[in-house]
């Protein structure tokens, strides 16, 4: 085979539930085998997974490391790539059977783009879908001032690992990733790599996203110690995302609108760790609102100002902990079309 123009590269550690599935979706694409690669980097497996892998030779290139979480991982893996393109995929998610193609054809009718995300389909642990999450409509998206920033930081979201693909220059220029970013290594790249070029998020929804027990950013259970990995990471981002973005051109101004939401997530973070006053929480959720919801319903303003004023009646560890069961309670989805960004649009699948 000569030199493939895509490269596919699945991440994983210990998913030897799903890890064929990821695979096989790869395999499945209305793309030319001919003009893919697919790379999987095993981040030190103790189960099955290396095993399933390795079924899938010589198709599948299988690149086993020690465990050092998901930056160590891109750092290990991308330099090993051919392709002109890269678009990746955590091992417990699956795509879409035409997620390369529209991918590529977003890449050759825009050159001067380089990083594509797209929206997801939610499943339950089995597969089952559970929920629908897109962009209101498909997006080109910049940081060349403040507003188109801020326009940025609503849908940075849609460049999650499963959901992104990039030209390979650009990935290379963003290593090495702190190896300190064990989880959100994604953000890290996906911020420099818009630093770079234009993005475009297609109203599409084109993999699907698992919800299990172990995926790695989802904390409302969470104890202590994923709580404070979670707190790190957020502070390893905010230290070392200000100078390579300055190095790159992007203004004080602009920087300061890109990080903003993860400060108010750090601070969340802190306060949920080791405490702090009413005010204090109320300030942070305050500020996480007006962030996100430049623009939004009535009645979820009312809802929110309701919120707002449990912050100042209670500790914030409690308010986190309601919070919480909020969100695992499954009442959240009664309010999903009011509580998400105006770009950003979810509904149900399945009744």
């Amino acid at each position: 085979m000569g030199r493939p123009y895509i490269s596919a590269l699945i991440d994983t550690y210990n998913h030897e539930r799903f890890i064929a599935q990821a695979i096989e979706s790869v395999l499945a694409q209305d793309f030319p085998a001919s003009e893919m690669e697919i790379v999987v980097v095993d981040d030190g497996s103790t189960d099955s997974t290396g095993t399933i892998v390795q079924n899938y030779a010589p198709r599948v290139r299988y690149l086993r490391k020690a465990n050092g979480g998901q930056a160590s991982a891109f750092n290990f893996g991308i330099p090993q790539l051919s392709g002109e393109i890269v678009a990746m995929l955590d091992g417990d998610d699956w795509w879409a059977r035409d997620k390369l193609r529209r991918v590529v054809e977003t890449f050759e009718q825009n050159q001067d783009v380089g990083m594509v995300g797209h929206g997801l389909i939610q499943t339950d642990t089995g597969g089952k879908p559970i929920g629908l999450v897109l962009p209101e409509q498909t997006y080109r998206l910049d940081i060349r001032n403040v507003e188109s920033a801020r326009h940025f930081d609503q849908l940075k979201g849609f460049f999650g690992t499963s959901k992104v693909a990039y030209r390979r220059k650009i990935l290379e220029r963003a290593l090495p990733v702190p190896e300190e970013l064990v989880i959100e290594a994604d953000e890290f790249l996906w911020t420099l790599a818009v630093a770079q070029a234009y993005a475009i998020v297609l109203n599409e929804p084109l993999f699907y996203y698992r919800f299990h027990e172990n995926n790695l950013f989802m904390l409302q259970n969470a104890n202590k110690g994923r709580l404070r990995r979670k707190s790190e990471v957020l502070s390893s981002l905010l230290y070392h995302l200000p100078p390579r973005l300055d190095e790159l051109g992007i203004s004080q101004e602009v920087i300061g609108v890109l990080l903003a939401s993860l400060r108010v997530d750090a601070e969340r973070h802190r306060l949920q760790i080791d405490g702090g006053t009413p005010w204090e929480m109320f300030r942070t959720e305050q500020a996480s609102f007006r962030l996100a919801y430049r623009q939004t319903t009535f009645s979820y303003r009312l809802f929110k100002g309701f919120v707002l004023g449990l912050t100042l009646l209670m500790p914030p560890r409690w308010f986190c902990k309601l919070k919480q069961w909020y969100g695992s309670s499954g009442l959240r989805r009664l309010r999903s079309d009011d509580a998400l960004p105006m770009a950003v649009a979810r509904r149900s699948v399945l009744p």
